[in-house]
């Protein structure tokens, strides 16, 4: 055991080493980013300083210009250019060219670019969310869950596994070629374009810019005419970052415009990654379809929310309220129809209707509330349909939250946290995606039930599952038809940046995130080379070298019967055909003629 004593020493010194190393800050600079634009210090111009009121009954389209504002005050922010089809596809075409440059990077260069992007976002985590809270509503809190943390999240994975993920991966050749050395390598694609969705406007646009240039490619994104501000100064966050690494200009473009911008752009890139609706979803489609441009296409959810009889229902209603509230019911990935079995029902809605008679909503930087607005005009009027269907239907409100001071011009804007009983499937609030502060709360009384109603969706991107028992509940979700899955927990695949991301149904296909979503930013490339070269080559046996000897498929017939027979004698006696075919000891072959 003597010898061992010198490897723990080594091991030890190592691990000290590798300890101290840590405590070594890395060289990261800081880079400047001009927030004039996005700082709320009381001294805009009169020009950008009154309440903004949304025409109803036509499009901003028509003015060529995205007006911005802020959903929870109606203060305007500014507009932004509708790009046309001519000016997105020279944005394509200088990304096109700086991506030749970037592809030739090193994996060194990307990740001090992360490094710098990771830096910023720490020190910067205010204003980042102050951003995103008045370009959509939301509260400072659900900004830092939704939009910091994830990106963080996503920018660490990259640092720790993303050079491993994109080197060659060696496969094995099989019986044939055996002394065939085989792997698959990923190359950029070239332009990666991203039409992205209002309700994450931070980590939607970080999301795909970091697996594309991480990756080598550039990317072109456009933001959602809803979310236009924000992107746009998060824009300039990227832009810094990249000139501090000496990368090429317009590597990552940010366009802002309509329905013709977004459609232009789907037209000229190499990837395209669409987050939105799934009506616009198939609008993408065709279009790419065109060109046989390959999507990734995240397209929403309903996401069940599965309770069983066996869970504590303090903690789980705790979780349950924040799944269907938080960013204000903004967020794709919200659960909205709950599924309680019928043993604990009473006490699960009284509880949640608890917590959600103290939640407050209210403009989210004008003081403590618990929720924010509804970034969509017109959206509560949506939301308030989908409530009396269910109404007229059989459903009882329980409860309804509060509201903190609204302005007269925002009214509109907010809707009250809603908790809603004797909810069933012929209601459209149980069908269609409400992308509110609603919680239908519905009875089941077998596990077999709960995973017929969950599956009982046009939706499948994720699901929740809770039971005292994690056998139990791992079994009702494995039979859940979508893309994504916690249990005895909701949300947590989004801080787990080594997953995919998606769904299936009408919630999309493809997957973003993860190993998966990094390569699918690639060129997959399969190659095969001589493992033994110069000294094996592949030469053609002679009873199938042209011109083919009569008793060609003779010799193949030995031949695949030797690698891939069963019997094992059946493959010796094959094996000493085939050598009877290359010494010339078999019967003298004839040429066709």
């Amino acid at each position: 055991m003597a010898f061992l004593w010198p490897l723990i020493v080594l091991a030890f010194a190592y691990a000290i080493c590798r300890f101290l190393f840590m405590l070594i800050p890395p060289n990261v600079p800081s880079i400047d980013v001009d927030v004039s634009d996005v700082l709320d210090d009381g001294n805009q111009t009169q020009e950008n300083s009154f309440i903004y009121i949304p025409p109803r009954g036509r499009t901003q389209q028509a003015d060529r210009k995205v007006q911005c504002y802020e959903p929870a005050t109606m203060k305007y922010l500014g507009y932004y250019p509708a790009l046309t089809p001519v000016e997105v596809n020279e944005r394509v075409a200088q990304a096109r060219k700086a991506q030749k440059i970037w592809a030739k990077s090193s994996f060194k260069q990307r990740r001090q670019f992360l490094r710098i992007l990771l830096n910023y976002i720490v020190k910067h985590q205010q204003l980042i969310c102050e951003t995103s809270s008045r370009d959509t509503g939301k509260t400072m809190v659900d900004a830092s869950l939704g939009e910091i943390m994830t990106t963080c999240e996503k920018i660490t994975w990259l640092l720790s596994e993303g050079e491993r993920w994109l080197k060659p991966e060696y496969r094995s050749s099989g019986r044939s070629m055996f002394y065939k050395k085989s792997k698959v390598e990923f190359h950029p694609l070239g332009v990666i374009g991203a039409i992205v969705s209002w309700n994450y406007p931070f980590h939607n646009i970080f999301n795909p810019m970091l697996a594309a240039v991480f990756s080598g490619n550039s990317i072109v994104i456009k933001v959602s005419e809803h979310a236009s501000w924000s992107g746009c100064f998060y824009f300039q966050i990227i832009q810094s970052a990249l000139a501090a690494v000496g990368a090429p200009e317009n590597l990552v473009e940010v366009i802002t415009g309509f329905a013709e911008t977004g459609e232009a752009l789907v037209s000229s890139v190499d990837k395209m990654i669409f987050v939105g609706s799934p009506g616009v979803g198939k609008m993408i489609m065709r279009n790419a379809s065109e060109t046989l441009t390959p999507v990734t296409l995240e397209l929403g959810g309903k996401d069940a929310f599965i309770v069983c009889e066996d869970v504590d229902v303090d903690h789980v209603a705790h979780i349950a309220v924040r799944a269907a509230l938080q960013s204000s019911g903004q967020n794709c990935a919200g659960a909205e129809r709950f599924y309680v079995h019928r043993d604990i029902y009473s006490s699960f809605v009284s509880k949640v209707a608890k917590i959600v008679k103290s939640v407050s909503a209210g403009p989210p930087l004008a003081g403590k509330y618990d929720m924010g607005a509804i970034c969509l005009q017109e959206h509560s009027e949506k939301l308030e349909i989908l409530v009396n269907d269910a109404l007229d239907k059989g459903a009882k409100i329980v409860v309804r939250g509060s509201f903190g001071y609204i302005s007269e011009g925002a009214v509109d804007q907010f809707f009250p946290p809603t908790v809603i009983e004797n909810v069933d499937h012929t209601m459209n609030l149980m069908q269609e995606e409400a992308f509110g502060p609603i919680l239908p709360i519905m009875k089941f009384s077998t596990d077999e039930e709960a995973v017929k109603l969950a599956n009982d969706s046009r939706y499948g991107l994720g699901c929740a599952v809770f039971s005292g028992s994690q056998r139990r509940a791992r079994k009702i979700a494995s039979q859940i038809h979508c893309g994504v899955v916690a249990i005895n927990d909701f949300a947590s695949n989004y801080l787990c940046q080594s997953l995919p991301f998606g769904g299936v149904k009408d919630s999309g296909f493809g997957r973003f995130a993860g190993v998966e979503g990094l390569r699918a930013c690639c060129l997959v490339k399969s190659v095969v080379e001589d493992r033994w070269w110069p000294f094996i080559k592949t030469k053609i046996p002679k009873p199938i070298q042209y011109p083919v000897a009569e008793n060609s498929f003779e010799f193949q017939e030995s031949l695949v019967e030797c690698l891939y027979g069963l019997d094992i004698w059946d493959r010796l006696r094959a094996l000493v055909n085939v050598i009877k075919f290359f010494t010339g000891q078999h019967s003298p072959a004839t040429v066709r003629s």
